[in-house]
């Protein structure tokens, strides 16, 4: 067989050449399959030996197998969650559907709708689901199986199910009501999804009244696409807005950023740390500066940012008590950018632990501390699991040890790089000579970037539990309308802005 390269065009390729790379891509697909198989096995088998290892260790049984998810998702390059799931599927088609993991394994049906046979039976009972897994995936169906689509494949599930047992898919609904929420996401482009689950009555109401509003503004000649017009609107309606005013929400910004990105006119790109489900991600340095311009513009109540050392560091703090302290807490979170240290995972930091155990006589100090998912965070009590802390590139790094001897190391992103350099000897380099952003003119003693003419703002340290954290906030706002000023911290870096050019 004649395989694709480099120099191929689409008049050198016979039609022969052409079917067998279809051929191919059919074979391969169903090597796909097998492959997946084989990996549902052997995580199962993991699984179950690591809980009989646990069980003769005295581990209650609860806590048996607590950890395998955190060793299944870096092996196969998924997320400690994406390991879970898979795991569960696995177990499900090994322990109760044959048919499912047969078809499967021979190539015929996809990792994909395999995993959908498990998702649209978890109501079940397991002799019901043994019916559906036989009826759809036996032997006898496999033909009609290849032909059948997703979509098609879903409805033949829910329809078995309603005849097998119709009361379990009720409850199955019911239950689903009752798991409404709302979620936020990062997405491209410096948006985020801003998903809400509802029952299906309700957000198909709300839709077409987005949808009525949007074509009305478009009779009347609003310029603006319909799906602008619906989020705008949906945004106004959220946050209380008067129409045309969506962008106007007061917000306060958590920034990941460097001096010389917000003062200085420097090109280096910040991190929005908080506000989403795990932060937004690194933004331009001019999207940076407009930020805090705008935040503060709009009453936003703290500006806070966090000082790097001349090497790319973040300050190191420590604290003698045995939990981690809010202000300490914040900046391991700002050092893991919102997201999970572990390998490979990308939940949102909700726990904030000891690298070297507390208890093993492990500092509560920057150097030694981590952001973790709540699973990750309880994946490393379980039996066999080390860690130790160490450096890579002058970056904080954590080197995970499995109970089956396999290391990962986990280093942090690097953080905004500061204004001052530090030559090999120590010195200190003089400050960048950027000029500030344009409409900024020096102020002794006084302010970042606001946009408010006649105003300044002052930027001073925080000292306590906040240390290595700056925050800015209005020293005398003479714009009108604005709320009394407050009381600035001792300053030392500041820029007043004189208003547009006339």
């Amino acid at each position: 067989m004649i395989l694709p390269g480099g120099t191929d065009t689409a008049s050198s390729v016979s039609k022969q050449a052409q079917a067998e790379w279809v051929d191919l891509l059919g074979e391969l697909e169903a090597v796909k399959n097998t492959v997946t198989a084989t990996q549902g096995r052997l995580a199962v088998a993991l699984e179950e030996a690591t809980k009989a290892d646990e069980a003769r260790q005295g581990i209650r049984a609860e806590r048996q197998g607590r950890g395998v998810p955190n060793q299944v998702g870096p092996a196969m390059r998924l997320s400690p969650h994406a390991g879970g799931a898979f795991l569960g599927t696995a177990r499900a088609w090994i322990t109760d559907m044959p048919h499912t993991f047969d078809a499967l394994r021979t190539g015929v049906l996809s990792q994909w709708r395999a995993t959908l046979m498990v998702r649209e039976t978890a109501h079940l009972s397991a002799e019901h689901r043994a019916q559906i897994d036989e009826q759809i995936c036996g032997p006898a169906n496999l033909a009609a199986l290849a032909r059948t689509g997703t979509r098609r494949l879903i409805a033949l599930i829910k329809e078995l199910a309603g005849e097998l047992d119709v009361h379990a898919c009720v409850k199955r609904n019911a239950k689903a009501v009752s798991e409404r929420r709302v979620s936020v996401r990062p997405a491209p482009d410096l948006m985020v999804y801003l998903t809400a689950l509802v029952p299906m009555q309700q957000g198909v109401q709300a839709y077409a009244q987005l949808k009525a509003h949007a074509d009305t503004a478009k009779a009347a000649g609003d310029e603006r696409g319909a799906g602008q017009i619906m989020a705008d609107t949906l945004i106004e309606r959220v946050a209380g807005r008067e129409p045309g005013k969506a962008d106007e929400v007061p917000v306060t910004i958590n920034l990941l950023v460097s001096d010389q990105t917000l003062l200085a006119g420097g090109e280096e790109p910040a991190v929005v740390v908080e506000g989403a489900a795990a932060g937004v991600g690194a933004v331009p340095a001019p999207v940076a500066r407009e930020l805090a311009a705008h935040g503060i513009g709009a009453d936003a109540a703290w500006l806070r940012s966090i000082y790097v050392d001349p090497r790319g560091r973040l300050l190191a703090t420590t604290s003698v008590s045995r939990f981690y302290p809010p202000g300490l807490s914040a900046l391991l979170r700002a050092r893991e950018q919102g997201i999970c240290a572990t390998s490979w995972c990308d939940a949102p930091v909700r726990h904030i632990d000891h690298v070297t155990p507390f208890a093993e006589g492990g500092r509560t100090s920057l150097g030694n501390g981590q952001g973790l998912c709540a699973r990750c965070n309880h994946a490393k009590q379980a039996p066999g699991w080390r860690q130790k802390a160490t450096q890579i590139d002058g970056r904080h790094a954590v080197e995970t040890v499995t109970p089956t001897g396999h290391t990962y190391v986990a280093v942090a992103p690097r953080p905004p790089r500061p204004v001052r350099a530090q030559s090999a000897d120590g010195a200190k380099q003089p400050i960048h000579t950027e000029q500030p952003a344009p409409g900024w003119t020096p102020a002794v003693g006084m302010g970042p970037p606001g946009r408010i003419p006649g105003s300044r703002y002052s930027i001073g340290c925080h000292s306590g539990p906040d240390r290595g954290a700056i925050a800015y906030r209005p020293v005398r706002n003479t714009g009108p309308g604005r709320r009394p000023p407050r009381r600035a911290r001792p300053a030392d870096l500041s820029w007043e802005y004189p208003g547009p050019e006339r």
